[in-house]
């Protein structure tokens, strides 16, 4: 049985995580009102819950489902298993949180009144977004 292992973010907002989701190869996530139970590799009912989940048949046959279970604070934090860490780690976490912040971005320029001028991908990897709001 793995050892589930919460990890902290700045995920607040659990829509635009779906749509980060998405972009890092999970197109099947579950979005709950209220915590939900997880899953583990043998379909087992795990004490850990969660408001967003992604089910572990969407994982791989050997996972354990991920969760991100939302805090006091308003911050997500995700629910990773042992076992799936090795795939779905700190650096599987960057990269999840760099999609969350670009479309975290475009969410709060529009709320504001920009409309986006740039969008571009660097060859480094960096995201490059040009804003403007015109008068």
């Amino acid at each position: 049985m793995s050892h589930f292992t919460s990890i902290k973010t700045q995920i607040k907002d659990a829509n635009v995580l779906v749509q980060s989701l998405a972009d890092v190869g999970f197109k099947n996530v579950e979005v709950h009102e209220t915590p939900q139970h997880l899953y583990g590799y043998q379909g087992d009912v795990r004490p850990e819950t969660a408001e967003v989940i992604i089910r572990r048949n969407y994982i791989g046959s050997a996972s354990n489902d991920i969760g991100f279970k939302k805090q006091e604070d308003g911050q997500f934090q995700a629910i990773i298993s042992e076992y799936d860490r090795s795939k779905y780690g700190q650096k599987w976490l960057n990269r999840l949180m760099q999609r969350y912040g670009y479309y975290a971005l475009i969410k709060s320029a529009q709320t504001e009144g920009f409309t986006v001028e740039e969008d571009e991908v660097l060859e480094d990897g960096t995201v490059r977004v040009v804003v403007a709001r015109w008068a």
